[in-house]
């Protein structure tokens, strides 16, 4: 799709002012797969190299014991429907965020 596609392409009027806006926007230029490798290893591999400066201390990223990790268990795979973000309430069935659940509807 072109960069004019991106600008015209229709955002559902209640995601308007979200960051579920900017990744259908984003749709039009880039696959999902990168969308989500920025917003996740690459933000981390900024934090590691910003240093002293990072606000997480200890390792990020990783699924393990004393690591930081936040982690979004989704209803199906987002590389294939990235709309799946679209509704968070019907979708996210895991929410851990500095490990606490948030949400667990995981049978």
């Amino acid at each position: 799709m072109t960069f004019w596609s991106m600008l015209t392409t229709k955002v559902p009027e209640d995601k308007a002012d979200s960051s579920i806006a900017v990744f259908i926007k984003r749709r039009c230029i880039e696959e999902s797969a990168e969308i989500l490798r920025q917003a996740t290893a690459n933000n981390r591999e900024l934090l590691v190299i910003s240093g002293p400066r990072s606000p997480y201390p200890g390792k990020l990223g990783a699924i393990e014991e004393g690591a930081l990790a936040d982690i979004l268990l989704i209803n199906g795979n987002p590389l294939e429907d990235p709309t799946l973000f679209h509704e968070p309430e019907e979708n996210l069935a895991l929410i851990v965020k500095d490990g606490k659940i948030y949400e667990n509807t995981v049978n």
